[in-house]
């Protein structure tokens, strides 16, 4: 469960990098910018001191924490690649690809915010996030149960590039990636024993490893990419990917705990594409800065509208709201 690391990591990076520069003693960037941190107009000694002293810091603390938490109870061996790009019919991928993008972006701006030239700052914030994903492929490389994974690292490569190559171009986010999980109920025992295996049973564990239910999404926002700025102009069209039908990572066969084999290959694994309309909360004017900080913080996650989704098995439907 790559993705779960990686999200693991973003989730540590944000809570002990970012959050704790959101203070009263700051200010903020209202109505018209999407950052609600305002940028220095030149490199600011103490804020870029301390930025970069909590990257290492929080590095550090990953690093130590992945070790001791994750990979310690496993067996390993010399460094070797895996090939893993057919597993999760690529839903992990596409997640590792928005966790280098919002990795990219929160650190970009914060690096504006201590003073660091915009276009820098886009570089070096990507720069980093690729590295900082890598890492996670190190340690798999080190392990007798995964090994480095090239597809992963394309996918980490791709995420970090979209922020920073907006941001070089554009100078904002036009296009931007989020999430948006969709919980899958199972009636059969059989199934929901194999999931709860998996994916776990709580909100928070499903939410990081649930194939199943992880849907990503490509949020464009046509007024920026038109320059045709309106009432609506935070309304975006989205792109979904997700897939179905997953109790494995390449099929539907596995052994419990007790020895049985379960064949459940009458199942079918599917991938499903979607079309949907979002909101991109950081183009929603605002006086109040409490509701700037919530607004920024909650848009990584695509908001829920009517959605008409393709999949694999040939199906065409349409979610009132999905």
């Amino acid at each position: 469960m790559i993705f779960n690391r990686s999200v693991s990591l973003l989730v540590i990076f944000y809570i002990l990098l970012y959050v704790p520069h959101i203070s009263e003693a700051q200010s903020f960037q209202l109505n018209d910018h999407p950052n609600w941190l305002i940028p220095a107009d030149t490199l600011h000694q103490p804020r870029f001191i301390f930025l970069s002293s909590s990257v290492i810091t929080v590095y550090g603390i990953t690093l130590y924490g992945l070790d001791k938490l994750w990979y310690a109870d496993y067996p390993k061996g010399k460094f070797r690649w895996a090939d893993d790009s057919k597993e999760w019919l690529q839903v992990d991928k596409a997640g590792h690809m928005v966790t280098s993008y919002l990795e990219a972006y929160y650190l970009t701006q914060m690096l504006r915010w201590s003073g660091v030239e915009q276009k820098k700052a886009a570089i070096y914030g990507g720069l980093t996030a690729f590295i900082f994903q890598n890492t996670i492929e190190v340690f798999d490389g080190f392990s007798d149960l995964w090994g480095a994974s090239v597809s992963d690292i394309a996918a980490n490569f791709l995420g970090a590039a979209l922020m920073t190559t907006q941001e070089l171009v554009w100078e904002e986010q036009r296009i931007k990636l989020k999430l948006l999980p969709v919980f899958t109920h199972f009636s059969d025992p059989e199934l929901r024993t194999r999931s709860e295996q998996l994916y776990g049973n709580s909100l928070l564990q499903r939410s990081l490893k649930d194939y199943n239910s992880i849907h990503v999404w490509m949020s464009i926002n046509p007024a920026s990419l038109t320059g045709k700025n309106g009432k609506f102009s935070w309304l975006n069209i989205a792109i979904g990917y997700g897939a179905g039908g997953m109790f494995g990572g390449y099929d539907n066969i596995w052994t419990d705990a007790d020895g049985i084999i379960h064949d459940r290959t009458d199942i079918v694994r599917y991938r499903k594409f979607m079309l949907s309309l979002d909101v991109d909360l950081s183009r929603v004017k605002t006086k109040s800065r409490y509701l700037r900080q919530v607004l920024d913080l909650v848009n990584i996650i695509k908001v829920p509208f009517p959605t008409i989704e393709w999949n694999t098995k040939g199906e065409l439907r349409v979610h009132p709201l999905y």
